[in-house]
């Protein structure tokens, strides 16, 4: 592709090479896109000595004038858009629609923390006469962020906005599968004159990465999404240096699918969404709990619309599902369906590879598989949806909370009492009704149980990368 992204590391205002290089492929045709720069430990020493300086004088910027500084930078994005999404989509393999509206969505995350930014209120204290009692919030230091592949440019941008937002400085190590998003946001701060050092990028082996940045003194903040035996070892290696923590870790959303819906309209919608971005999302509706009395027919019209979607390049026209982001989710998600199979599943579309080019995998449908099947109890982080029975909302709840997942999760019924009971007792950190959104820039998104811990987002969003001082002040001077 002529005109995808130039791979450089990004390190103290500087772009940067380095002796050894990953290979970077399109998914979709299986041909190198690229040569991504692998980072030494000479590389990262330097973005540490880098970030510090940066601190020094980002925390000492103005609220106003960092946010002036993100908002520049997010208008760039969007002048961008149909470059960075081409990049996007020659990287990840999504449809180019999909791509377009992802740069929209991370330029957004950054226009929402820009105005966070100057909102960061401490308050005052009533206290007796002669003392003065405040509270302050200050930026928390370093950050060392990670960020997935699933969405290159969208989840990059939720770590930086809301480290720079806040007066932090920030070290991302992004995914190497899909390097592009991150570098256009970087280069987007690089010309709206963000100081050197504020923001760098690395690339490399994530371990080596992680191992080497949480250790040091310098780090503050470790932000991660990803997936939750990823989130579980960082946080332990944070924790043997004290080290604060922000994840946003695996899911594995229920949907809770009522009696008294619109069977079809419920079913298609839930069809298009599991299939969006070959359903590697986090939030992803993928365990569909439909009350028996319209167990068959909602199977049938999902399972129906499923089969229907257009496979191919994200390039092409009409395509609405692309490729896997890499090799190695076919044959896992291959094992998955064969397991469920095996102990009473039943198959009613897709369940294997897509064509012999590319990283293509079947809309799959799974209906009644047992709580054994591997499924069940995994995210399968791919195109597969499984839909089983329930009696009633008692059975349909319990269902929803039988994982340590608790990211998102879904109800359709139009009935208050039912709406009232979800909200309450599903445990998830984000719970729509009648709709298979999940978060907006303006709403706090994390999750529960094993899902992680802390919010991106909303006016909780920077909560994590701010320290809370507490001043008392004598007046009287003694």
């Amino acid at each position: 592709m002529s005109n995808y992204a130039d791979l450089k590391l990004f390190i103290g205002g500087e772009w940067r090479d380095t002796p050894e290089h990953i290979a970077v492929v399109n998914p979709a045709t299986e041909e190198e896109l690229g040569r991504l720069p692998r980072a030494r430990v000479s590389d990262l020493k330097d973005a540490l000595s880098a970030a510090e300086a940066g601190l020094g004088i980002w925390r000492r910027t103005s609220p106003r004038t960092r946010a002036d500084t993100i908002l520049r930078a997010a208008g760039i994005m969007r002048a961008n858009q149909e470059e960075i999404a081409q990049s996007i989509t020659a990287e990840h393999g999504k449809p180019l629609a999909q791509a377009r509206l992802e740069v929209i969505r991370g330029a957004e995350f950054f226009e929402w923390d820009a105005g966070e930014a100057m909102r960061v209120y401490g308050r005052v204290i009533p206290s007796a006469p002669g003392t003065k009692i405040s509270v302050h919030h200050h930026p928390i230091g370093v950050v060392a962020a990670f960020s997935p592949w699933n969405f290159p440019m969208s989840q990059p941008a939720r770590k930086i906005a809301g480290a720079l937002a806040s007066g932090c400085s920030i070290i991302l190590k992004a995914a190497e599968e899909t390097p592009a998003g991150a570098i256009h946001i970087v280069r987007a701060f690089e010309e709206a004159g963000l100081p050197a050092g504020v923001l760098n990028l690395v690339f490399g082996i994530p371990s080596e990465i992680s191992e080497f940045l949480i250790p040091h003194p310098a780090v503050r903040l470790v932000a991660l999404t990803g997936s939750t035996t990823v989130g579980r070892h960082l946080t332990s290696l944070a924790a043997k240096h004290d080290t604060r923590v922000l994840m946003e870790l695996g899911g594995h959303a229920p949907v809770i699918v009522c009696e008294d819906v619109d069977v079809q309209k419920a079913a298609i919608s839930g069809a298009v969404r599991k299939m969006r971005n070959a359903g590697q999302v986090c939030t992803s509706p993928t365990r569909f709990f439909v009350h028996e009395s319209i167990f068959d027919e909602f199977a049938e019209a999902f399972a129906k619309r499923a089969a229907q979607t257009v496979v191919g390049n994200g390039v092409d026209a009409g395509v609405e599902m692309g490729p896997t982001a890499n090799e190695r989710r076919i044959p896992v998600l291959s094992a998955l369906v064969e397991d469920a199979i095996s102990k009473g599943a039943q198959l009613r579309t897709g369940g294997k590879r897509h064509g012999d080019k590319g990283y293509f995998f079947e809309p799959t449908v799974l209906t009644n598989a047992p709580n054994t099947a591997q499924i069940m109890q995994e995210e399968p982080f791919g195109p597969i949806a499984i839909i089983n029975p329930v009696r009633n909302l008692d059975d349909a709840i319990a269902q929803a909370n039988s994982v340590p997942y608790g990211l998102a999760g879904y109800g359709f019924t139009n009935r208050a009492d039912y709406i009232d009971r979800m909200i309450d007792e599903v445990e998830v950190g984000n719970f729509s009704i009648n709709t298979l959104e999940a978060s907006l820039p303006e709403t706090p998104f994390g999750g529960v149980k094993s899902s992680g811990y802390g919010r991106e987002g909303g006016t909780e969003g920077l909560e994590s990368y701010l320290t809370i001082k507490n001043v008392w002040y004598a007046t009287d001077g003694t």
